[in-house]
């Protein structure tokens, strides 16, 4: 055999040494090789090494890879194709074939690593391991230049067998470690007596450690120990319930949180969510109602239906006695308005007397029966009724308060004046215009204004300067004012509804028709008695509106007759009174005179006019607040005193006031033109109209008044009474204008007739005008005294008087009248 070895060895070598006869180039052997690629002798895949000067067949670099693979146990694909001398592209694409087919290698990141070098890899991480107990998967992955990934799906399946650890939370500990632990986690938690955050805990534990281990440990995860935690509770070592995964709520603290709620809950038949939050229970409806189903839940307590039960029975009591109940004086003081609302809408009782409407319910807890209700309503609106028929102003709104006062003046007014006499020179005026309005009517035209006050009744017609105006009659004219006054009623009515009860009337009469309070139990009557005003006033105040709207209707004819009425009477005064103010013309050159007559006229018919104007229109403001006023019986004269008159201005509204206030100064001036003008300013507030004296009218007047005067005359048979008339009538033949003179200027009146007459008639009217006097002076002086002779020398002139009647008669009438 050796020799045989040897044969072949010294063959070998003649073999090499030998020199070819045929030497070929490079170039023609892989011309060489290609052609037999060609030919298809060489039928199989050939590989250029990066050199180009090998071949190399797939099947031998896959060996070369796998020696190389299990010699060194993980190699790079780049390391692979510089030691076989091949592409990269080859090398990855055999290094794929050659993994696949051996399950024992894998491919990751470029590089090939078998099982073997993992498993020498792992022992080396078991021995290190057990010399410091844990090591994070981090620093491993770092070492061995892959991902953490990588090395936990490796160690996974070698934990317990090579590696001696337990893998959590990207740290690898020892048992020895994992038992440690466990313990600390078994301890804390079951030191743990009331719920808790087990995050907090596991901070704790991991601060604890720390400490223990110092700088070099590495710190543990929260999921380590949830983990562990996790176990101890499946294993029952650790008794209690999770909520939220984090919330640990130990037994021991739930059997003690049961036990106090069952004791509390049995001994009071209630219990707060309050109570229930501060022990510690977060869904108290949900825990009441699973271990009591027949509790009833509130908005802040839950109570036993024994709870209703005894406030039905105080309720079914109240109905019974027609009287009221605050639930909250029977409940516990602990329970709320909302509360008691709440169980007020479970109890039977009071829903069968909702349903029946025996029952109200009030407020949040305030139950009354509707007996009682009813009650009060009755006499609060008898109360009601009461003030409407005397006018009180207490149950006005404050915002009504200037109507208020000025319906009490109107009152006290209207009151007053009833009292008084009438005026004695109203019959002449009235007579000396009944003519007046006969005559033919004119066009109406006139100027619509509207007060600074903005007031609908303000809107009235004023008439302007031209003649056609000047001619109407007393109906035109009435009806024009009646028109006018459609603005000022409509305001009235929106006036009259906000005229209401207020609430503070309304509570103050509730409190001494409702004196129970004390027996209730209520602290507070304010509360309760506003509950009960806020539901009987709009009911009042629907009765009231209704009341004051029946009351209105009857006043809107009232003020339509009344308004007719006054324009009539101012129709014929203002008329007269333009008549008598012509006379005073004829004697502006005396002074002293002048102002007798201005005054004497201001005292009489002026202030006639005044008083009937002020005293119905005080009525019309009365009627348009809706007060009741009765008719009055003798409202052809008025008389009114220097204070009525102002305060019946003062009550007048806004501008009319002022107007009213200049018409009553006007009284106690000295020229009637002020009086004049004042008078048609207050008209024209009020919506009134004053004709003004053409000269048509004029002539009717001085013919109607000179007719009176004759016929008055004629059948006079005082002296003293004959004079003045005749003296008037003799001014109206001689200078067409009707005189109003007192007496003490009767005998200026007649020294101005003098030019005008003859001298025997002015002689009888100077003769008797001088007995008059002194007939006046000796009556004036006489005492009473039976000696005294005065009483015969007041006869003689008497009778010497009555002697010249007939001659003075005959003066105006003529001698066969006289």
């Amino acid at each position: 055999m050796d020799d045989e070895l040897l044969e072949l060895q010294r063959q070998f070598e003649f073999a090499q040494q030998a020199k070819s006869s045929i030497r070929l180039s490079e170039r023609n052997v892989v011309e060489l090789v290609q052609k037999l690629h060609d030919l298809r002798i060489i039928d199989f895949e050939l590989l250029h090494t990066v050199s180009g000067k090998e071949y190399i067949t797939p099947e031998q670099l896959r060996h070369e890879i796998a020696g190389v693979v299990k010699t060194l146990g993980r190699v790079s694909l780049i390391d692979l194709a510089d030691t076989t001398g091949v592409d990269l592209y080859h090398v990855e694409k055999q290094a794929q074939h050659v993994v696949s087919e051996d399950p024992r290698l894998m491919l990751i990141q470029g590089e090939i690593i078998s099982q073997s070098y993992w498993d020498s890899v792992a022992e080396e991480i078991n021995e290190r391991l057990q010399e410091c107990s844990q090591i994070a998967l981090a620093e491993l992955a770092a070492q061995l230049h892959v991902g953490s990934e990588l090395v936990a799906s490796v160690l996974e399946p070698r934990l317990g067998t090579i590696v001696k650890g337990r893998l959590e939370g990207g740290q690898l500990y020892t048992p020895a470690y994992v038992a440690r632990v466990s313990a600390m986690v078994r301890g804390a938690s079951r030191g743990i007596t009331v719920p808790t955050n087990l995050s907090v805990l596991w901070s704790t534990l991991q601060q604890l450690l720390q400490e223990i281990e110092g700088a070099t440990g590495v710190a543990v995860e929260g999921s380590f120990f949830q983990s562990l935690f996790n176990r101890l509770v499946r294993e029952g070592e650790v008794l209690g319930t999770f909520r939220a995964g984090v919330h640990w709520t130990p037994t021991v603290f739930a059997i003690a949180q049961k036990e106090c709620v069952d004791s509390f809950f049995s001994q009071n038949s209630l219990i707060g969510y309050d109570a229930m939050q501060k022990l510690g229970i977060s869904q108290p409806i949900q825990f009441l109602q699973s271990r009591y189903p027949e509790g009833i839940p509130l908005v802040t307590a839950f109570v036993h239906p024994s709870m209703i039960e005894m406030l039905d029975a105080a309720i079914e009591d109240a109905i019974e006695r027609g009287s009221w109940l605050d639930s909250l004086s029977v409940l516990p003081t602990s329970f709320g308005a909302q509360d008691a609302s709440k169980i007020l809408s479970l109890c039977p009782s009071v829903q069968s007397a909702l349903k029946a409407n025996k029952a109200l319910i009030m407020g949040d807890s305030y139950l009354f029966s509707s007996s009682f209700v009813k009650d009060v309503y009755d006499r609060v609106e008898k109360e009601m009724e009461t003030f409407s028929h005397s006018g009180s102003s207490t149950i006005m709104l404050s915002d009504d308060s200037h109507l208020v006062k000025e319906a009490k003046a109107g009152q006290e007014l209207s009151k007053s004046s009833e009292r008084f006499e009438t005026g004695s020179e109203s019959g002449n005026s009235k007579r000396g215009t009944e003519k007046g309005p006969k005559k033919k009517k004119g066009k109406s035209s006139g100027t619509k204004t509207v007060s600074a006050e903005g007031d609908s009744e303000n809107e009235d017609y004023i008439p302007t300067k031209a003649k056609k105006n000047q001619k109407k009659g007393k109906d035109t004219s009435s009806s024009q004012v009646a028109d006018s006054r459609k603005g000022a009623k409509k305001d009235s009515i929106k006036t009259q509804e906000e005229i209401v009860p207020s609430e503070e009337w309304l509570m103050q009469k509730l409190e001494i028709l409702v004196p129970d309070y004390e027996e209730q139990g209520v602290n507070d009557p304010q509360t309760i008695l506003r509950h009960l005003a806020d539901y009987l006033r709009p009911m009042l105040i629907n009765c009231w509106k209704e009341r004051r709207k029946a009351l209105f209707t009857e006043n809107v004819e009232k003020m339509k007759r009344l308004l007719d009425n006054l324009q009539r009477k101012l129709d014929e005064s203002f008329l007269n009174m333009q008549l008598y103010e012509k006379a005073l013309d004829l004697f502006e050159d005396d002074q002293s005179t002048s102002v007798t007559l201005h005054r004497h006229l201001l005292r009489t018919v002026a202030t006639s006019i005044a008083d009937i104007l002020l005293h119905n229109l005080d009525i019309h403001n009365k009627l348009k607040n809706g007060a009741q006023v009765e008719d009055s019986q003798n409202s052809e004269s008025i008389s009114l005193s220097p204070g009525e008159r102002t305060a019946i201005a003062k009550s007048f509204p806004g501008s009319h006031s002022k107007r009213a206030l200049a018409l009553v100064e006007a009284l106690e001036g000295k020229r009637v033109e002020t009086f004049m003008t004042a008078l048609r300013d207050l008209a024209e507030e009020s919506g009134l109209l004053l004709k003004k004296l053409d000269k048509k009218l004029e002539r009717t007047l001085l013919h109607s008044y000179r007719k009176d005067l004759t016929s008055q005359v004629s059948a006079e048979t005082d002296p003293v009474s004959l004079l003045p008339k005749v003296v008037s009538l003799l001014y109206i033949q001689v200078h067409s204008r009707a005189l109003q003179a007192p007496g003490r200027a009767i005998s200026v009146a007649v020294t101005r007739l003098k030019d005008k007459l003859d001298d025997s008639a002015y002689k009888i009217l100077t003769d008797f005008q001088t007995a008059t006097v002194m007939l006046l002076a000796l009556m004036s002086a006489a005492t009473g005294d039976e000696q005294d002779c005065s009483s015969d020398r007041i006869l003689s002139k008497k009778e010497l008087l009555e002697s010249q009647m007939p001659a003075l008669k005959a003066l105006v009438l003529g001698s066969s009248q006289a």
